[in-house]
């Protein structure tokens, strides 16, 4: 006969089955914003230090700080929202050594291949892209597990990203440099023009290719280079190409609407000489819409390419 326990007697807890901790980093939710705050903040603040004291020393992480600050932030909202399940290693290789391989490619094949003309621009897309996606290749090719559009999405744009921090890491240190000294107006305005755009370059248009590319990838591993990952790869260097030729285009279309005389040279410089104010509005005009526009086209793409694969499958 069983007696009831007494009452106050504490009762035995069974456990009850515990969850497998996740194959991933617990990352906080939201910690892409707090480092692009955080990170814009100590910017702004090295940016005011740099001015007040005249510190030479300080420009090298001024400009790395510029340089990678909405690129890391990006990445790391890729992550936390679309690609946790990917690890850490594929986006850190991919952002690190994929954007390093690329650039380095890139400047190779640049430099062989162009001159500066009007060509350079419509050269410039097909190589630079092309060398991100060959150096996403080279980091995934040991991953065969690694496939899909999500996958190829967040790990491209993770490669193009790369790519960019370290484009405009070089562009602010030619800006920074020059031939009267330091010009530190001229750094900052090229950082933070760079960091407002950074998110419709590169780093859409390799995930465009990516998404292109990975969805199609073999279960072996094998890369498949067909029709359509050929026709992506020539509208991504479109979209690169008019990125590029932009405020030459709109110098054309200035001195078109003006009747005014232009120079092919000037085409390349991409800027007027000279300009009456009626010139430098439509100029303005022009440029920033013509970069608005290819914003837009490259951000429709990528959204028509999810759309299409909504439930993101054949991702690991």
């Amino acid at each position: 006969m069983s007696h009831s326990p007494p009452p106050g007697t504490p009762k035995a807890r069974i456990p009850g089955p515990q969850q497998p901790p996740p194959p991933y980093p617990r990352i906080p939710a939201g910690l892409w914003r707090r480092c692009l705050g955080g990170g814009f903040a100590l910017w702004a603040l090295t940016a005011w230090v740099t001015y007040e004291t005249r510190n030479g020393t300080l420009l090298p992480t001024l400009i790395l700080l510029g340089g990678f600050l909405v690129p890391v932030a990006f990445v790391l909202w890729a992550y936390e929202r679309h690609g946790r399940d990917l690890g850490v290693s594929a986006i850190l290789g991919c952002f690190l050594a994929g954007g390093a391989l690329g650039a380095l490619g890139a400047s190779l094949t640049g430099s062989y291949l162009l001159r500066p003309s009007l060509g350079m621009f419509a050269g410039a897309g097909p190589i630079e892209e092309g060398a991100k996606v060959a150096a996403l290749v080279f980091v995934l090719r040991r991953q065969p597990g690694i496939r899909g559009l999500r996958a190829g999405l967040v790990l491209g744009a993770a490669v193009g990203f790369g790519f960019a921090a370290l484009e405009s890491v070089g562009y602010a240190f030619t800006a920074a440099v020059s031939a009267e000294g330091i010009e530190l107006r001229a750094l900052l305005e090229t950082e933070f023009l760079r960091g407002v755009l950074a998110p419709f370059g590169h780093g859409l248009w390799t995930a465009i290719a990516g998404g292109v590319l990975l969805s199609r990838r073999r279960l072996n591993g094998h890369f498949r280079f067909a029709a359509p990952m050929v026709g992506t790869g020539l509208g991504v260097s479109l979209l690169h190409a008019l990125w590029d030729s932009t405020q030459g285009i709109a110098i054309w279309m200035v001195a078109r609407l003006t009747g005014t005389g232009i120079q092919g040279r000037l085409f390349t410089q991409g800027y007027l000489v000279r300009p009456s104010p009626e010139q430098g509005h439509l100029f303005t005009l022009f440029s920033v819409g013509g970069l608005a526009l290819v914003a837009l086209a490259g951000v429709g793409w990528a959204r028509s390419l999810v759309r299409r694969d909504t439930p993101w499958r054949n991702t690991p």
